[in-house]
């Protein structure tokens, strides 16, 4: 495929709702991730219980237990109105609104519990709303439109850092002034123009319907409560290990679970980083938020079109070299002290990292991914690589206690990717051959 008619996939409407249901699954990061470490950070809470607390991510790594209603069980009312996938993300959104304002009005110096309990709640909801948008991602394309992938993947990560990042920057940018319950007033406001892009994009055409009710068939008396059961449940699972062989299927699981694990301790830990080093919550907006943002979103269309082009186990094995460079060059920050522009660099590489290993994960998930249960198999995949970040992370705060200083957790976390590295090295014609085989 040429340079011009991969650019020109970009034209495709589709993208453009993909973009946006991306902002919507990037934003709750905000909520329990950077902001709510800024603000328990402020409050005077330890590192430790700061990256204790983050544990609430860890519903993102069981999503895929419940997964199999989003494809199956329809929402009364909404379903029949907006579609299968939209009716579930409005109504996670709903309930995650009225989450942020009970936020609003709790003191975290005073007791972890509310702030903690509340946090839990909008993770749950967050986490899923992204079984729903991972799954009208993947509806929005025929298994044809195999060219259309890294696009996808691409427009979706651009749409989730800047529902990330700009938020985020509002955020930072405003916590001096304003104080964080009243950045969490702010917030509840974006959330509702998320609500409203939600209600403006098109719900995906698909063959779901079909694909489950021949799955069905396959037991006997399929109108059963028991068959409705077993496809629900079980026929998700069976189906990827019965497609991909035992032995192939465990392998790429484990393979997922290793390759953010070293960049998913880093990101745990970045907000309490930056402010014990010395940047201020202006540095930390400007910064990693509002220019973190600007090239991310280059780089990524940047990764896309090597992605399409290269394929994406190159693009893996690029990303996860750019993961461990990174990560060692906050080290050097971590010993000179708070330097802008060596921030600035560190930054250019973290992002370069972000946007190829993305866009070729992303892209390598969705490829393995069957038409009839979109939703549970790829949460069951996406839950994997959610697993380290959302569960081992949550013990970043205390590595870094036990290593005792920020240089060699930087190390170590750089560390963490090589067994991954590795592994995708001596597999690389077996990745590449379920690609080929995917598309």
């Amino acid at each position: 495929m040429s340079w011009r008619t991969t650019l020109q996939n970009y034209k495709d409407i589709r993208l453009l709702w993909i973009f946006l249901m991306g902002c919507s699954s990037g934003f709750p990061f905000v909520l329990i991730g950077s902001n709510f470490s800024g603000w328990l950070t402020d409050a005077g809470i330890s590192r430790a219980e700061v990256g204790l607390m983050g544990s609430v991510a860890t519903v993102y790594a069981v999503n895929f237990l419940w997964a199999p209603l989003i494809d199956r069980v329809h929402i009364p009312v909404l379903g029949p109105r907006l579609g299968q996938r939209r009716s579930w993300i409005l109504s996670m959104q709903v309930f995650m609104l009225l989450l942020v304002l009970a936020i609003t009005q709790v003191d975290p110096s005073v007791g972890l519990w509310m702030p903690g309990f509340i946090a839990l709640g909008i993770a749950t909801c967050s986490a899923t709303q992204d079984i729903a948008v991972d799954a009208y991602r993947i509806d929005q394309f025929a298994s044809d439109e195999q060219s259309f992938l890294p696009p996808a993947a691409a427009v979706a990560i651009m749409g989730w850092w800047t529902g990330y990042s700009l938020p985020g920057y509002l955020a930072f940018s405003n916590a001096d002034g304003l104080g964080w319950n009243q950045v969490y007033v702010l917030m509840a406001a974006v959330l509702v123009l998320l609500i409203a892009a939600t209600l403006i994009v098109s719900e995906p055409e698909s063959e779901r319907d079909a694909l489950q009710e021949a799955a069905a068939k396959r037991y006997f008396n399929s109108k059963s409560a028991k068959a409705w059961l077993l496809v629900t449940f079980i026929e998700p699972f069976s189906d990827f290990f019965r497609k991909n062989g035992v032995q192939v299927a465990l392998t790429l699981m484990l393979f997922i679970f290793l390759f953010k694990i070293g960049e998913a301790f880093l990101g745990r830990m970045s907000i309490v980083f930056y402010k014990e080093v010395g940047f201020s919550n202006q540095q930390i907006a400007e910064y990693t938020k509002l220019f973190g943002w600007m090239i991310t979103i280059a780089f990524t269309i940047l990764g896309s079109l090597f992605n399409t082009h290269f394929g994406v186990v190159k693009g893996l094995f690029i990303g996860g070299v750019a993961m461990a460079s990174s990560n060692l060059m906050f080290a050097v920050i971590a010993a000179v002290g708070p330097v802008e522009w060596l921030l600035l660099m560190t930054l250019i590489v973290d992002n370069f990292t972000t946007a190829f290993s993305t866009v070729a994960f992303v892209s390598f998930l969705t490829t393995l991914t069957g038409r009839a249960f979109s939703a549970t198999q790829y949460a069951l995949l996406a839950s994997l690589g959610n697993l380290s970040r959302t569960t081992l992370a949550g013990l970043s705060g205390f590595t870094v206690d036990w290593l005792g200083s920020w240089e060699r957790f930087f190390v170590v976390t750089a560390l963490m990717v090589i067994p991954s590295l590795v592994m995708l090295y001596l597999l690389k014609e077996r990745f590449t051959a379920l690609t080929v085989r995917s598309s």
